[in-house]
């Protein structure tokens, strides 16, 4: 989508959203009725390149331990590593490139298992 909004703010709407349809911020992980997230914002990195690196290298038995940043991260520290959010990422931004790695969208999805791939199920 395009918006003029910074990133800072589009993730507050996001917010007043997933609010406005009974989402209630009580536990990092709890169950939701609503997730929305910001994944990426064109080639913003946030808050800077040092920080996004080393988010980037906990492996995901370590990821769960961090605490819940206090601040907009971007892109998403784990993208590269959910077919979750790679798959229909592809389906509207297949050339997308990260900034920090360079990699597109579509080289990502791909160097994921098959399997993490195949367990996403895009519904058209």
């Amino acid at each position: 989508m395009e918006t003029e909004l910074t990133p800072v703010a589009l993730l507050a709407l996001l917010h007043e959203v997933e609010a406005s349809l009974g989402r209630e911020r009580r536990a990092r992980w709890a169950a939701r009725v609503c997730d929305l997230d910001l994944i990426a914002s064109g080639d913003a990195v946030l808050p800077d390149a040092e920080t996004l690196r080393a988010l980037m290298t906990l492996g995901p038995e370590h990821a769960g331990a961090a605490p819940a940043p206090e601040r907009l991260i971007l892109p998403h520290p784990r993208m590269q590593e959910r077919a979750f959010v790679l798959a229909p990422l592809a389906d509207i931004a297949p050339d997308w490139r990260h900034p920090l790695t360079g990699r597109s969208v579509s080289e990502m999805l791909a160097a994921l298992p098959e399997a993490a791939r195949t367990e996403v199920e895009i519904v058209e």
